[in-house]
């Protein structure tokens, strides 16, 4: 700032420069500071001692991927877990991973079965029920659902339309419901709801799994503004892809295992706000954002309608060889 103050003392008689350059130094500090802001929350910033929140967490699509990884990680943390997905010998397999690690402090495992393509209130009411009595400090709502590959609104099949509903929106709805009042009560909690990149951008044949994670951050958003003074923060994670065994990509620079991701994000656990943990994300999202909207949307649309050609031509060979 001393440099700027001794430039604008040089153009004393040049308002005008003198403002251009008073502008400059303050966007050059802005700049700075945000560079170092993010620096701390991906770097220094130290993470939140989980079990103030309470004794249980709750993953839901907790037996692969992020959710697994997350199931761990909170276990690690000296959390006992709930693990909540629809087949139960993965929840039962996952559970005796966890317990057979003898995290200190860490009750044993519990699991509940439920299918959230179909999350009706019968199912509701069961679930909210084992749920019922516990100290439950965290939740990740991690289920979701998208397209099996890009396609046109108009292509998709009544169920699915219905699913993605169920299983991205819903869900999280729901399972915040469940357990939020608890979290009033007793003044302390954390939910993590899992979005995706999609809900930032034009996502041309991805329409509807894109909105429905735009509901995710809106409403995480909102939450954490309505309960952050009663000691609760609502965050959502956008990570972009991650190798899991449902996107079907392998491990690279910009693909982080669910290991990895979950590694970074645990730091961001307890906080609120949107973000993304995984830092090559919020590069790649800084870049997707300094591009113009049109040049994004039509190289999206380009990307997406190739892998619908693909998979087109893979279901037409499925059914060509169902029918011999």
């Amino acid at each position: 700032m001393d440099a700027v103050a001794s430039i604008l003392a040089n153009h004393h008689a040049e308002p005008l420069p003198a403002a251009f350059v008073a502008i400059g130094g303050l966007v050059a500090l802005k700049f700075a500071l945000g560079l170092l802001g993010t620096f701390y929350r991906y770097q220094l910033r130290p993470s939140k001692k989980l079990t103030k929140f309470g004794k249980y967490a709750v993953v839901t699509g907790a037996t692969d991927g992020i959710g697994k990884a997350y199931a761990l990680a909170l276990a690690k943390r000296g959390m006992s877990v709930v693990l909540i997905s629809r087949t139960e010998s993965k929840l039962q397999a996952v559970a005796e991973e966890i317990d057979s690690k003898n995290f200190k402090g860490v009750e044993k495992t519990k699991y509940i079965v439920c299918d959230y393509s179909n999350f009706d209130e019968k199912t509701r009411a069961r679930v909210a029920k084992e749920l019922g009595g516990l100290d439950i400090g965290v939740l990740v709502n991690n289920v979701g659902q998208s397209y099996r590959y890009p396609r046109y609104f108009h292509e998709l099949a009544v169920e699915e339309i219905g699913s993605l509903i169920e299983m991205n929106i819903n869900s999280t709805v729901w399972m915040t419901d469940m357990v939020l009042k608890g979290m009033v009560e007793r003044k302390r909690g954390t939910i993590v709801n899992l979005s995706s990149g999609s809900a930032d951008y034009t996502m041309p044949l991805l329409a509807e799994y894109a909105a429905a994670k735009m509901f995710v951050e809106s409403f995480s958003v909102s939450l954490d503004a309505e309960y952050k003074s009663k000691g609760i923060r609502v965050q959502c994670q956008i990570p972009f892809y991650v190798a899991t065994k449902l996107a079907k990509l392998r491990k690279s620079f910009t693909v982080p295992t669910a290991e990895a991701y979950v590694w970074m994000a645990m730091r961001w656990v307890g906080h609120g706000g949107v973000v993304q943990p995984y830092w090559i994300h919020a590069l790649q999202g800084w870049v997707m954002k300094s591009v113009p909207h049109s040049i994004l949307e039509s190289g999206v649309m380009s990307m997406h309608a190739g892998i619908r050609k693909r998979g087109l031509k893979k279901d037409a060979k499925l059914a060509a060889e169902k029918k011999d």
